[in-house]
């Protein structure tokens, strides 16, 4: 009779490991892509990382700041309509 509570509470811990290594991926892809762009490259470098993800480039201040978003990828369907969200600058100029 427990068997199904504890194959839902398994289930629930994968797919929660499964989304914080992908929070960890979207912060890295925002990382690299920062620096790409901060060099004169392109941003676009983390939807060539994460496929199906977005970014959204800004320049302010000196800094060229990179953010991304992933949709949360969730087989048991719960968490559709999360968005993973990372952002990451660096020194503009290639400095």
């Amino acid at each position: 009779m427990t068997l199904p509570a504890v194959v839902l509470v398994l289930a629930a811990c994968l797919s929660g490991m499964r989304l914080a290594g992908d929070q960890l991926r979207v912060q890295d892809a925002a990382a690299v892509a920062a620096r790409a762009a901060a060099r004169g490259g392109d941003a676009g470098v983390a939807s060539r990382l994460i496929p199906g993800s977005t970014t959204t480039r800004a320049d302010r201040d000196g800094l060229v700041c990179v953010r991304v978003s992933l949709p949360a990828a969730d087989p048991l369907g719960a968490l559709a309509g999360f968005t993973l969200t990372a952002s990451s600058c660096a020194p503009g100029g290639g400095r």
